[in-house]
C-alpha cells in the first residue's frame, strides 16, 4: 500500500538503469567507432579505451543494479564482437552474453537487451554501411545468430536511436551529439534503418513470448510562436523524430529516450538561452521532456506500449540528477494518469560512461568507478532511486 503523499506505479513497473556495450565495455576493437577514435584525424576528444571494464565486471554491476532496488537492466549486446569478421561467428561471445542475460536472472532483474546501440562492425561499415543493399538481410542474420541466447528476454530493442544513427550518417561533423542542432538525416539510411528494424522483428517473432521495437530520441521540440515557427517544427523535426515515431505502428513497443528540448524558430533550431541551467552536455536542464516524449509518441504510434528506456542528466551535481530525475517521474506518473500504457523506466545511466565524441567528461551515471581500478561507488541518487523502484511509488516532494 502507497501512502497518501506518494505517486504509485502500476504493478509490475519496470524500475531500471540503462548502459550500451562501447561506451561502458572497453576494448571494443573490432567495432567501426573504435578505429574512428584513433584515426590521426579524429573528432572524438578521447578513446574509449578500457571504458569502464564492464566486460569483465558485469556480475558486479548487475549485483549493484538489484542490490539497489532495482528491477530491470537494459544493456546492448556487440554485433562487432559477436560477428568480428563477415560470416564468422564466436561462439565465445555469444556465450559471454548469454551470461550477462543469466547473471540478471539469478538477481532477479529483468534483461532489456539491445541489439544495436551505435556501433556496429567494421567490416560492415567498409561494405557500405547501412547504405548497402544488403543491410537489412545482414542485421537480420544477425538477429538470427543471436536469437538461441534470449531465453528468459521479454523485452528486445532491435535498434537504438535510429534517427540518430540516420543523423550521424548524413551530417558532416555529425560525430558530435552535443553539438547545437542536428545533422540533416541521410534518408536512404533512415529506409534502410526501417527495413533492417523490421527483418529483425520478423526473426525475433519466431519465439512469441518476445516484445521487440525500436528506440527513438525523442525531442521535445517547441515552436516560439513567431510567424513561420509552427511550420518549420514540422519541416525540421518530421524526418528527424516524428516518422520514426509513426513507423512504430504495429511493433510490440516502443522505447522514448528523452532528455531536453529544442525551440524552433522560423528559420530553425535555436540555441540554448544563456539565462536557463544546463548540464554537462550543454543541454537545456527541462525534466518535462520524457512526459512530452511519452505523449507525443504515443499518439503518432496509434498507441503502441511506451518504455522509458533511457532518461537521464550529465551532471556533477547528484541533488540535481536527484532533481532531475523527481521531475521527470512526476511528468511519467501523469501520462501513466491520462492513459498512457507505459512500462517502465531506464535512467541512464548505471555508469558513468564513455560519451562518445565528448569522452568521460559527461558523467550521466548512478555509479562512478575509479579510472585505476575500476572501483565501482554508489552515488546518494541511486539509493535514493532505488527506493522509490522498492516501493513501486514516487514520493510527494515541496
Amino acid at each position: 500500500m502507497t501512502s497518501p503523499d506518494s505517486l504509485p506505479f502500476p504493478d509490475g513497473f519496470l524500475w531500471g538503469a540503462a548502459t550500451a556495450a562501447h561506451q561502458i565495455e572497453g576494448n571494443n576493437v573490432n567495432a567501426n567507432w573504435w578505429e574512428m577514435e584513433h584515426r590521426p584525424d579524429s573528432p572524438v576528444v578521447e578513446p574509449s579505451g578500457d571504458a569502464a571494464d564492464s566486460y569483465h565486471r558485469f556480475e558486479e554491476d548487475i549485483r549493484i543494479l538489484a542490490e539497489l532496488g532495482l528491477n530491470t537492466y537494459r544493456f546492448s549486446i556487440e554485433w562487432a564482437r559477436i560477428e568480428p569478421e563477415r560470416g564468422f561467428v564466436s561462439r565465445a561471445e555469444l556465450a559471454h552474453y548469454r551470461r550477462m542475460i543469466e547473471a540478471c536472472l539469478a538477481h532477479d532483474v529483468e534483461p532489456v537487451v539491445t541489439l544495436m546501440h551505435f556501433t556496429v562492425p567494421r567490416w560492415f561499415e567498409r561494405d557500405g554501411f547501412w547504405r548497402a543493399e544488403d543491410a537489412p538481410a545482414l542485421f537480420a542474420r544477425y538477429t538470427e545468430t543471436v536469437l538461441p541466447i534470449l531465453d528468459g528476454v521479454r523485452y528486445v530493442c532491435t535498434i537504438n536511436e535510429p534517427n540518430i544513427a540516420a543523423m550521424l550518417a548524413g551530417g558532416e561533423n555529425a560525430e558530435n551529439l552535443v553539438a547545437h542542432g542536428l545533422p540533416a538525416p541521410d534518408l536512404q539510411v533512415a529506409d534502410q534503418l526501417l527495413a533492417a528494424h523490421q527483418a529483425s522483428r520478423a526473426v525475433l517473432a519466431r519465439r512469441p513470448e518476445i516484445l521487440s521495437g525500436w528506440t527513438i530520441a525523442t525531442q521535445a521540440f517547441h515552436a516560439t510562436g513567431e510567424p513561420g515557427s509552427e511550420e518549420m517544427l514540422r519541416e525540421y523535426g518530421y524526418p528527424r523524430d516524428f516518422w520514426y515515431l509513426e513507423n512504430a505502428r504495429g511493433d510490440d513497443f516502443l522505447g522514448v529516450q528523452a532528455y531536453t528540448r529544442t525551440f524552433i524558430g522560423p528559420d530553425g533550431p535555436l540555441p540554448v538561452e544563456e539565462d536557463v541551467e544546463t548540464t554537462l552536455t550543454g543541454w537545456e536542464f527541462f525534466p518535462e521532456a520524457a512526459e512530452l516524449g511519452l505523449r507525443s509518441a504515443w499518439e503518432l504510434s496509434g498507441h503502441v506500449p511506451l518504455m522509458v528506456t533511457e532518461n537521464g542528466i550529465a551532471t556533477g551535481d547528484d541533488t540535481r540528477r536527484r532533481a532531475y530525475v523527481q521531475g521527470s517521474l512526476e511528468g511519467i506518473h501523469r501520462a501513466i494518469s491520462d492513459g498512457i500504457d507505459v512500462r517502465g523506466f531506464q535512467y541512464w545511466s548505471l555508469l558513468d560512461n564513455y560519451e562518445w565524441a565528448s569522452g568521460y567528461r559527461p558523467t550521466f551515471g548512478l555509479v562512478s568507478w575509479d579510472p585505476e581500478t575500476f572501483e565501482r561507488t554508489v552515488k546518494p541518487s541511486a539509493r535514493w532511486y532505488g527506493g522509490i523502484a522498492r516501493a513501486n511509488a514516487l514520493p510527494i516532494e515541496g
